[in-house]
């Protein structure tokens, strides 16, 4: 009969209480925080993309632009005259992430009314022209869409790695 040696088990016993440790990870709560970090940085680029109207006789708009974090056209308008405004960062941790799937999903809008014709273009006036789009939320969001993957490997491998390497 042939010998098959020593066998030391403590490697294994190691891995899985690492494994049980992962287990214990909350997934969902990662995912939400992704979802949330990903929608403050598309808001950061959409709201310095968006343009701040001049009206020639000393006046500035902004409504547009403070838009990406209020909650209703309203709400932009007055939050220039009485403050308030939150970050894109503090705004994205308020949003709401829902679950359909297994997709999480986040809806980031500018509830100000002229937002879509700032974003894609409309008729001037008197019928006569155009004014071409802007196309802020479009071209941020194809830059948060390229940055994505990356940034939720590097968190994803945060997360293993406090699994794995921390005993």
């Amino acid at each position: 009969m042939a010998r098959w040696g020593k066998v030391n088990f403590k490697q294994l016993e190691r891995l899985q209480k690492k494994m049980q440790k992962l287990e214990k990870a909350d997934f969902d709560k990662f995912c939400e925080d992704m979802a949330k970090e990903i929608a403050a940085r598309l808001l950061a680029r959409v709201i310095k993309r968006t343009p701040v109207g001049d009206y020639g006789d000393g006046t500035v708009g902004g409504t547009l632009r403070r838009g990406w974090t209020a909650g209703s056209h309203r709400e932009a308008e007055l939050s220039s005259t009485f403050g308030g405004g939150a970050g894109a960062k503090k705004f994205a941790d308020t949003m709401t992430v829902v679950k359909k799937g297994s997709t999480y999903v986040i809806e980031v809008i500018n509830p100000v009314e002229y937002a879509s014709y700032v974003e894609y273009g409309h008729r001037t006036r008197n019928h006569q022209g155009w004014v071409p789009g802007r196309f802020m939320m479009t071209i941020s969001a194809d830059e948060v869409e390229q940055l994505a993957p990356k940034l939720i490997e590097k968190k994803l491998m945060k997360l293993l790695g406090e699994a794995f390497n921390g005993d």
